[in-house]
């Protein structure tokens, strides 16, 4: 065993390596060892600091540490309150339930219900097909190319990537993936505008063909905002006609906000961009205030599962409650949604900026502080639509020299070829700026290498 201040990163990627299952998957992208974490910095076991824009894949909403979340466990644990009541209440988890209504819009809160669930995502989203499945008593279920709702067999069923799956045989039947709004990469080779307005049509007229091989759904499931499918927002007036096309049918429509939830897009939650109210809201991440919490909220109508019909040992995770508390009550009175639309304008104007100058950024979009950069190859061939392919070795360089000057962005999107910021929401102008200029320094190196064939 390794012995905290008598080594060096080095020393503990080799011991995670040889101790560590063949599936972790941020360490080969990232190879450092945290020493300390606070705010939007991270240290790592050499001492040397960075800007965190990964925040535990949009967990951290206030970032590391933040003293309402700390102050929040301390209090838990100086009174002695329970830690761990399955779906046994108490006087907090009503605190935390009375919080979390007063942060959805009141057209869903007055009607609502919600299930506690296991402590990841896609705990919920199981939890959301089930409730659907069961108040319908139908089967089919839509979802959308490039989606991403979690890795169970179910989850990864509804998730359009395909690397975790391919090897995976018994997946949940039933599921079909309809075309996502991606201009940049339109699936019906049209771009712009045309991309969003073929794809409601498209979908439209499946619901009404008698014979499009697809039974009656029990709920269709999408992301305002695709996270892992390379940041792309769904356009508003998208939105806007798949709850009316859904509403006109009687399909529930799920809305996965895991990571676009609380504040991450300039609302507290996504959907409201688009002025429209789901039937069933699936959250996790920053709900739990940095600790492990996923809840499902649903229109009364639907609750007619029998008592059991979904469980989990660790629903009562009464820790995460009072961070997740502090969390949202801070996020409220402090109006970050506000201030992260404000902030996230602010990072895309560098961003695009930076892509006027180079021509291996083909894309930045995103809405509030969840942006992606796309990343092409300017030297290919151009598509019908005059975009380059996705560059993944020039992405991954990116990363790399990011990571050297102290910068922690992750990759993603398809070909993994797009640099996605997710930082606390507690970022400041200043630090956008900063965040911005390494941002832009790397990428310039980066291409600089990639020109003199060093990227192999």
């Amino acid at each position: 065993m390794v012995r905290v201040g008598n080594s060096n990163n080095e020393r503990y990627l080799e011991s995670q390596a040889a101790r560590e299952s063949n599936a972790r998957s941020y360490p080969r992208r990232l190879p450092i060892a945290i020493l300390e974490a606070e705010g939007i910095h991270v240290k790592d076991m050499d001492g040397k600091v960075y800007y965190d824009c990964l925040a535990g894949a949009g967990t951290l909403a206030l970032g590391h540490n933040h003293p309402v979340v700390v102050d929040a466990i301390r209090q838990m644990l100086e009174h002695k309150r329970p830690l761990h009541t399955l779906d046994l209440t108490t006087p907090l988890k009503e605190q935390f339930v009375d919080e979390v209504f007063a942060s959805l819009p009141e057209a869903f809160a007055k009607d609502a219900r919600i299930q506690f669930c296991g402590p990841t995502g896609g705990d919920a989203i199981e939890a959301a097909i089930k409730l659907v499945k069961t108040a319908t008593g139908n089967r089919s279920i839509l979802a959308f190319q490039g989606g991403y709702h979690g890795s169970t067999h179910a989850t990864m069923s509804l998730s359009g990537t395909l690397g975790q799956k391919e090897k995976i045989n018994g997946l949940i039947p039933d599921v079909h993936h309809l075309p996502y709004p991606y201009a940049y990469r339109c699936p019906f080779g049209v771009g712009g505008e045309e991309t969003h307005r073929i794809s409601s049509k498209y979908i439209e007229n499946l619901l009404r063909d008698p014979e499009s091989g697809i039974v009656s759904p029990c709920g269709m499931i999408l992301e305002v905002v695709q996270g892992e499918g390379g940041s792309i927002p769904a356009p508003i007036e998208w939105l806007k006609e798949i709850r009316r096309i859904t509403k006109e049918r009687n399909i529930p429509l799920i809305i996965d906000e895991v990571q676009t939830g609380i504040g991450r897009t300039g609302k507290m939650f996504a959907f409201e961009h688009a002025g429209i109210i789901p039937d069933v809201l699936v959250l996790s991440k920053a709900i739990g205030g940095s600790l492990p919490l996923s809840v499902v909220i649903y229109h009364k109508k639907y609750d007619v599962w029998k008592p059991g019909a979904h469980i989990g040992t660790f629903r009562g995770n009464q820790l995460a409650m009072a961070a997740g508390l502090a969390t949202l009550t801070y996020i409220r009175e402090h109006n970050l949604p506000e201030k992260v639309a404000q902030l996230g304008e602010r990072l895309s104007d560098h961003l695009l900026e930076l892509k006027r100058n180079v021509a291996f950024i083909g894309d930045v979009r995103g809405r509030g502080l969840m942006i992606g950069v796309e990343v092409v190859n300017a030297d290919e061939q151009q598509d019908s639509l005059g975009h380059y392919p996705a560059h993944p070795k020039l992405a991954s360089r990116i990363q790399q020299e990011c990571l050297k000057r102290g910068l922690i962005l992750e990759v993603g999107g398809r070909h993994s070829a797009v640099m996605r910021f997710l930082p606390p929401l507690i970022v400041t102008e200043e630090q956008v700026d900063e965040i911005a200029r390494i941002f832009s320094e790397a990428v310039h190196v980066a291409c600089e290498a990639y020109h003199t064939a060093k990227i192999v």
